[in-house]
């Protein structure tokens, strides 16, 4: 496993509850804006997005990418950060 950032292992250490769009890794105020304007405003809708795509992380990349303009740099981000949350929270 490659390093993660420290917004990643607290988002990932407990449940997601109401946490904004902006508390998961790869996702700060720009990507958060665009999200929220395509009416992903919490963090649990785009988790509920993520396990839709059956946590694939092409075709979650792939969504992003159309949905928010995020970087697949990013978006590969978001998607081990919720990948590695389903695993201690699923």
């Amino acid at each position: 496993m490659g390093s993660t950032s420290k917004k990643h292992r607290n988002f990932i250490l407990e449940p997601i509850g109401s946490k904004p769009i902006t508390a998961i890794a790869g996702i700060g105020p720009v990507y958060g804006k665009k999200l929220e304007e395509a009416g992903y405003d919490k963090a649990y809708v785009l988790l509920g997005h993520f396990l839709v795509l059956k946590k694939s992380k092409e075709k979650f990349v792939n969504w992003m990418n159309i949905t928010a303009g995020v970087s697949n740099h990013y978006a590969e981000q978001t998607h081990k950060c919720l990948d590695e949350w389903c695993n201690s929270f699923l």
